[in-house]
């Protein structure tokens, strides 16, 4: 059964840096997809990163190029998200989910399984 846990959220002042980690348990994930999407209140899940676990191909929202990162831990089954230069509009519950496949998906309805999510808050 596979399972998906986040940690790593939390509370941060604009500018401030925080990350994201997504232990991933259940199966081998070689030939998965691994994202990260987020959700604000009253707002849609959106696509924030995604990581191809087999080769390391990775592809961004254009809200969070050149200050977000993700990677990967193979040894570790964990997935990463590294966030830099937060803002107050990065505030959101942020998600862990996976998809059998090479094709990095933006739509939530693409990915079979999701974590619980972390809340991240963003002060200004």
């Amino acid at each position: 059964q596979v399972q998906l846990v986040e940690s790593g959220g939390g509370l941060v002042q604009a500018g401030g840096s925080l990350r994201l980690f997504c232990a991933a348990s259940g199966r081998t994930f070689s030939n998965y997809v691994m994202g990260w999407f987020r959700q604000a209140p009253g707002k849609e899940r959106e696509f924030v990163a995604a990581i191809r676990w087999s080769g390391g191909s990775t592809d961004y929202a254009d809200s969070v190029k050149g200050r977000f990162a993700i990677s990967r831990d193979s040894a570790k089954n964990t997935v990463y998200l590294r966030m830099n230069s937060l803002k107050p509009e990065d505030t959101a519950v942020y998600y862990c989910a996976a998809k059998y496949g090479p094709i990095i998906d933006y739509t939530h309805d693409r990915y079979t399984y999701w974590g619980q999510g972390t809340q991240v808050t963003v002060s200004s």
